[in-house]
């Protein structure tokens, strides 16, 4: 039977100055998520060899495709990418590039692969966490309003849009907005980070990114922020019954103050892991957006890599993604033990 006791209990306990049930020590915990993460990443890094070995495409032929080459030459540029080595001196190779984070030389590009994501990268970070943010805030105050609202007509709307809004394919989203507000109204840039020619001043140019941002922002938000609403309105609506609630009411406060004191901040807990979690799956989803926004990001990198297929690139990208959502991961491991006492000493 579990030691574990609920969340006001345990602060109770401690405040009394009674010794609440012992858990698993801080440290052994650590050790023990590092090490799944570790063992995680291992296969990952396996993954990222053998899955992209079987892909069909000759990367040879692909460069080969625009230009006369000879069956001799063929040979050689397979010899200097090394597709003539045995599959095991292969994987070997692959192992040093990924332990000293040199992932090789792109077959398209012509460019180091680490330099490429380091390039694409920042990017990424700042399409994805803008609409992060924006999705994050936005989905906890619906969901918190919504789920002590049951049954209201904003709960219905709410969660109603959010679950149409989750439905929807986010390819299919991008491609409607870009129709419209880009192609039809002219309201906003149809792709690309920046304007052909881009203002001068710093304002402008800030100005310039911004609007380029907006549609993919907008795309990357609605089709996300439902799982944050879905997942806190269930939050609420359970701790709506609880009995710390009651002798908070009874004690005169407000419903207002009730809510927000008390059922929102035990409320969060599911939804911080769920933050987390998805934090690192929202960078490796950027794919579909970055492709029909043409954002020049690790997605739209992917996306191109896999036409080739320039395999450096593509264990690189799928290497530092997979790296991103183990890492999110982890995190989210060691801020809900933090949080929730019933963690900590179960």
């Amino acid at each position: 039977m579990s030691n574990a006791v609920p969340a006001t209990e345990a602060v109770i306990l401690e405040e009394q100055g009674a010794t609440p049930p012992r858990g698993v020590p801080a440290l052994k915990y650590a050790l023990s998520k590092i090490g799944g993460a570790l063992i995680s990443l291992a296969m990952v890094v396996l993954l990222g060899f053998f899955a992209f070995k079987i892909l069909p495409g000759d990367p040879v032929a692909s460069i080969a495709r625009d230009r006369i080459m000879t069956p001799e030459q063929m040979a050689q540029l397979r010899h200097q990418m090394g597709l003539d080595q045995p599959l095991w001196q292969q994987f070997l190779t692959y192992l040093g590039n990924v332990f000293t984070l040199n992932f090789g030389e792109s077959y398209v590009y012509k460019q180091s692969v680490s330099s490429l994501i380091g390039e694409y990268f920042w990017n990424t970070i700042l399409l994805t966490g803008t609409a992060a943010i924006i999705a994050i805030a936005l989905g906890l105050w619906l969901g918190q309003k919504a789920g002590w609202l049951h049954g209201s007509t904003f709960d219905k709307m709410t969660t109603g849009t959010s679950l149409v809004l989750w439905s929807v394919p986010t390819f299919w989203l991008g491609l409607l907005l870009l129709m419209v507000f880009g192609g039809i109204l002219h309201w906003f840039p149809t792709g690309g980070m920046t304007s052909p020619n881009p203002p001068d001043d710093v304002l402008g140019q800030i100005l310039d990114v911004i609007s380029h941002m907006v549609l993919p922002v907008i795309t990357m938000v609605a089709v996300v922020y439902a799982q944050y609403v879905l997942v806190m309105r269930a939050s609420v609506m359970e701790e709506k019954t609880a009995d710390y609630l009651v002798t908070a009411r009874a004690k005169g406060l407000r419903d207002d103050l009730v809510r927000s004191r008390h059922a929102v901040p035990n409320a969060l807990l599911p939804a911080v892991t769920l933050v987390f979690m998805h934090l690192g799956g929202l960078i490796a989803g950027a794919v579909t957006v970055e492709t029909v926004f043409s954002w020049p990001g690790l997605g739209k990198l992917t996306f191109e890599a896999i036409q080739g297929p320039d395999l450096p690139l593509l264990q690189g990208t799928f290497v530092v993604f997979s790296a991103i959502i183990i890492v999110m991961n982890l995190a989210a491991d060691f801020v809900y033990r933090w949080l929730d006492p019933r963690v900590r000493r179960a």
